[in-house]
């Protein structure tokens, strides 16, 4: 089996010039932990995860190791996801060589491979170098559980 048979081709896709605040509201908003940054072509330009997200709400090492006292009071430190609402995303999205995508003719077993050894939930396809679809850990797992146990 082949990635393009069990891919999601309705791929809720985010630009980069799109606010932290924004991009949030699209990932709970469609309950999904992950999305592709694409650029007005559809060309993937990076990725952005709830992770992606939440490290933002965090210090640098440097930051806390120059100035520890700033990071001792917790509920300021929920704050900041305030102070950093605008900021667009393209600033901490995963981008370039961090971006890993699978052709839609990937063995799906070859692309869960990829997922697991880089620690990723979500793989976007792309053909011609244009976001096609994207699949997910999920995906991979359903079509081997519907193929080898009729579930």
């Amino acid at each position: 089996m082949i990635v393009r048979n069990i891919m999601e081709k309705n791929v809720i896709t985010i630009k980069a010039s799109t606010t932290y605040y924004d991009a949030a509201k699209i990932l709970y908003g469609n309950k999904i932990s992950g999305a592709p940054v694409v650029d007005d072509d559809n060309k993937l330009i990076g990725m952005l995860s709830e992770k992606d997200l939440f490290k933002v709400l965090y210090p640098f090492y440097k930051s806390y190791y120059d100035h520890p006292e700033l990071y001792l009071d917790s509920e300021n430190r929920e704050g900041k996801a305030n102070d950093i609402k605008d900021h667009k995303i393209e600033t901490f999205m995963s981008k370039g060589n961090d971006i890993i995508t699978v052709e839609p003719a990937t063995p799906i077993m070859r692309a869960g491979a990829l997922m697991i050894a880089k620690h990723v939930h979500r793989l976007p396809v792309v053909e011609k170098g244009k976001l096609i679809g994207i699949v997910s850990r999920e995906d991979i797992f359903r079509a081997i559980l519907q193929r080898n146990f009729d579930l």
